[in-house]
């Protein structure tokens, strides 16, 4: 049974709900509830569709090595928090950084050691930019954009070693063959890069944040969130804030598992993808599985600093508690999510993306294919968060029109991808905006606000772009 824009109202729900809550997962749930109900009709069938979506969502590989990376990665910083590892190395930094600048730039300075994967970039960066936020009483939101830029804006640009690339070729190749083209999905995905816009434009602005230090720094939380948030410190965490701040600072103890971590993961997407067939560094990195890579990669490098660690006197019980501490931290990062794939679920079976195709039409002049897709893909991915769930629905649908249409299939594609970056970077449901969010301990909607403003910028620049490059690309 097709229910055409019926497929909306979950995500209407979602986004209207976290606006008027300031608070994203009641209207996670009520959205989740509503698109079952709707498509069975029945109170009990209903809420056993959402049972069967959540388990869906749990049981699906890529989602499980993601929220086991999350769980595993939260455990690492803890440990490394309570052996004095971020305290020692955030005391080293913060005798060299004495400016907002200088943390902008140091930002920047970590993209070659933790360009593999959005989330592994933000939570390796973010417990050290947080203790420095604190220490110089910077704002939040600035830091928090460069962080999430830096990230998501660069990540998407990379041909080789990162956690999109191979989604991405096969995203290209599945289409590639369905019409029947002859291409090289490789070569097609190379192309796009230059004709991601949105990606490029806000790495520009990114990079001018940077530089540019405004005397009056905007706050993004009001005095009653921040006496909020040091009621919910003082009652609920006071007594583990007491014993962080008591550690002895040992940077050693951030400096070995962080660089155990990199190399581990540097030569296991090698070993990865040379066993997949590859025969180059290039082509292993390319079709290695990265989300798998930074599970294994995580896990050893726990397994070592547990060991390092007790080497070095600290006590076995406040490592253990520490770590599922620190997990456990990510837990409301980890629960959004599943409910943001399990949403996803209900959308599909609600015929979202036959909604979609449909209300296009058959006809679409060639210039205006990759700016259309553009736009309605960053809506799309606005609403629901996931830069993969947007390349997922639209790279059939993006090829489809650039065929019939006669319009550049590389710019086509381009748009496509430069969609879903958006929806990545701005949304109150991306995975980025979520973990950095609840890393630096900001209200998520305010946040998301914005981001959103700062990205509406970019969003303009690209769709101008689009309008211009399609009048002399064919």
């Amino acid at each position: 049974m097709e229910h055409t824009w019926l497929s909306l109202i979950p995500f209407i729900i979602v986004i209207s709900m976290s606006i008027w809550l300031k608070n994203i997962l009641p209207g996670l749930v009520l959205g989740l509830l509503v698109g079952t109900f709707i498509f069975k009709a029945n109170v009990l069938d209903g809420i056993y569709q959402t049972v069967t979506y959540i388990v869906s969502t749990l049981s699906a590989g890529n989602n499980i090595k993601i929220i086991g990376f999350l769980y595993l990665f939260g455990g690492l910083v803890g440990m490394m928090n309570i052996s004095g590892g971020i305290k020692g190395f955030s005391e080293w930094v913060g005798n060299r950084i004495k400016t907002e600048r200088g943390l902008l730039g140091l930002i920047w300075l970590t993209l070659p050691f933790t360009f593999m994967m959005p989330m592994f970039r933000i939570m390796m960066i973010g417990p050290v930019v947080k203790s420095l936020i604190k220490k110089m009483n910077l704002p939040k939101e600035r830091v928090g954009l460069t962080m999430d830029i830096s990230t998501e804006s660069v990540i998407v640009l990379l041909p080789i070693a990162t956690a999109f690339v191979g989604f991405m070729v096969s995203l290209v190749d599945g289409s590639i063959r369905k019409l029947h083209l002859g291409m090289s999905a490789y070569h097609v995905f190379l192309l796009s890069i230059l004709f991601n816009f949105f990606a490029i434009t806000m790495l520009v602005i990114g990079v001018i944040i940077s530089l540019w230090n405004p005397k009056n720094k905007p706050s993004l939380l009001t005095v009653d969130q921040k006496q909020v948030e040091e009621q919910e410190n003082e009652f609920h965490r006071e007594g583990i804030q007491k014993e962080l701040s008591l550690v002895k600072a040992q940077p050693w103890n951030l400096i070995f598992p962080v660089f155990l971590l990199l190399g581990l993961s540097l030569f296991l997407l090698w070993q990865n993808g040379t066993s997949k067939g590859a025969h180059t560094i290039f082509q292993a990195f390319s079709i290695a599985d990265a989300t798998f890579v930074m599970l294994l990669a995580v896990f050893i490098t726990l397994v070592f600093s547990f060991v390092f660690y007790i080497l070095r006197r600290q006590k076995l019980n406040e490592i253990l508690y520490h770590f599922f501490d620190g997990g456990n931290q990510m837990m409301e990062a980890i629960t959004l999510l599943v409910l943001i794939w399990s949403l996803t679920l209900s959308a599909e079976d609600l015929g979202f993306s036959k909604f979609i195709s449909s209300t296009l039409g058959s006809f679409l002049p060639a210039y205006l294919t990759p700016v259309t897709i553009f736009i309605l893909g960053s809506i799309i991915g606005y609403f629901i968060g996931s830069s993969w769930g947007t390349w997922g629905l639209f790279m059939p649908l993006g090829m489809s029109l650039a065929v019939s249409t006669g319009a550049s299939i590389p710019l086509t594609v381009g748009a496509v991808f430069a969609s879903g970056a958006f929806g990545a970077l701005c949304s109150p449901l991306g995975d980025t905006t979520i973990t950095t969010a609840s890393i630096l301990d900001m209200s998520l909607i305010g946040y998301a606000r914005f981001k959103l403003k700062v990205a509406s910028i970019g969003s303009a620049i690209a769709i101008v772009l689009y309008l211009i490059s399609a009048f002399f690309i064919s």
